[in-house]
């Protein structure tokens, strides 16, 4: 497969092959299982400390029988578990604790530490990734995945690939490159953060914002520019590039990246 190679001007500079990676069968169902397998990896741990509510001294029941020390015969009172708060010599003041429907008592089925790990092949995890990259350069799925490009035929092929002499570019020249290229998808390619309609701007989740252009740059590469998320080929992961389909542009070294890694 073969793609349009752009100059830091934004204009044609011919042809470049692409790795055989971007031939591979895209298939969604393993895409999403190995996207659902990181996303629980990267999860953070949720739940209750194991001995939050159990550090009393109020450890079981206390006893009913007769003529036992400080039990609870003739009080009256339930048998669940209690700790003393004073005492006035055979008589003891108690408040319950450990249990759950005491002050300050344990949590009844909260959320657990211990989750059962989910696992995928290496061969199965690499067919994602391929299959993501695939995505890239289809333009059926880029039109699926943003909304505002629904029922409309673009003339832009993908993927995009930039020579590598984007080190230390200035902010006013990538602008201009990037409209020039993107000029049919350019209110997609620069991420807008805006304040979010309705309740939500009071809970937590003032500003939403969409995702935007990547850039995959190689490790040797000094690119930098803000609205754009630029990441190394080395370090790119599904969470980058799913749902598939994200317009996506590469420099020159990165796709030689891309194949080593393969």
């Amino acid at each position: 497969m073969k793609a349009t190679l752009y100059s830091v001007n934004g204009e044609k500079k011919g042809d470049i092959t692409l790795p055989e990676l971007f031939d591979t069968p895209i298939r969604e169902d393993v895409a999403a299982k190995y996207y659902e397998i990181d996303k629980f990896e990267h999860k953070h741990p949720y739940s209750h400390k194991p001995e939050a509510g159990r550090r009393h001294s109020a450890s079981g029941t206390i006893s009913h029988r007769r003529h036992e020390w400080k039990g609870h015969y003739g009080k009256g009172i339930s048998r669940a578990p209690r700790k003393v708060m004073w005492r006035r010599g055979t008589q003891f003041n108690w408040v319950g604790a450990e249990v759950s429907g005491a002050r300050g008592g344990r949590r009844v089925h909260g959320p657990s530490l211990t989750e059962r790990p989910r696992k995928m092949n290496k061969k199965e995890a690499e067919l994602a990734m391929n299959t993501c990259f695939a995505s890239t350069t289809s333009k059926d799925k880029v039109t699926q995945r943003y909304a505002t490009l629904s029922g409309k035929k673009l003339s832009l092929n993908f993927p995009i690939v930039i020579e590598s002499k984007l080190d230390n570019i200035k902010a006013k020249a990538m602008l201009l490159m990037l409209n020039k290229i993107f000029h049919e998808v350019s209110h997609l390619v620069f991420r807008n953060k805006e304040i979010r309609a309705g309740r939500g701007k009071t809970r937590g989740r003032k500003y939403k914002s969409n995702a935007g252009l990547l850039l995959v740059k190689s490790k040797d590469e000094n690119i930098k520019f803000p609205g754009v998320e630029v990441i190394s080929a080395k370090d790119i992961c599904i969470e980058d590039i799913y749902p598939m389909g994200r317009i996506t542009a590469y420099t020159e070294k990165a796709l030689k990246e891309l194949e080593a890694k393969k």
